[in-house]
């Protein structure tokens, strides 16, 4: 059953990935598709794939891939039910957890933490696929009308700005 915190959980050991990498091919059951589909804020999501290839590097490990997804919105301007498609490249490294050296400034993105030796790639890919999301789905050709303004040419803020000089 999928947690709150982690609605699809696919947890890989450090230990587990030979020194040549490895692959993986995931696709959510509908118990963890109705939990990501909650934590994600869609209606629906009736598929849900992530393909990882893993690659230690020193002591941690490298994670890249897609994660592909058919997503349930509502359309902002209509609100009618609509369909996305989701494709999102993923490229994270991982290390274990250590705390920086003041002294030392990074280059770039700092390696994600690498906790107790294990990575989630059902919390990797659920993450990337809220990245992903349109937070303003639209349905093809929806256009959001503007409030139409009098005869008179005044806009709706008129009869607040002749409140305004009254006082």
């Amino acid at each position: 059953m999928p947690r709150d915190d982690r609605p699809w959980s696919v947890p890989v050991n450090l230990e587990d990935i030979p020194e040549t990498g490895s692959h993986y091919n995931l696709a959510a059951d509908k118990a963890a598709r109705d939990a990501v589909a909650r934590a994600a804020g869609v209606r629906d999501l009736p598929t849900l794939e992530a393909v990882f290839d893993l690659s230690r590097r020193d002591a941690g490990v490298v994670a890249q891939g897609e994660v592909r997804a058919r997503v349930g919105q509502t359309c902002v301007v209509t609100l009618e039910p609509i369909e996305n498609e989701i494709r999102e490249a993923v490229d994270v490294v991982f290390a274990p957890s250590s705390k920086p050296d003041p002294a030392v400034k990074p280059k770039g993105e700092p390696p994600e933490p690498l906790e107790n030796g294990i990575i989630d790639l059902g919390v990797i890919a659920t993450e990337f696929l809220i990245l992903g999301l349109d937070p303003y789905p639209r349905k093809p050709g929806a256009e959001f009308a503007s409030a139409p303004v009098d005869q008179k040419g005044e806009s709706p803020f008129a009869a607040l700005s002749k409140l305004k000089k009254r006082q």
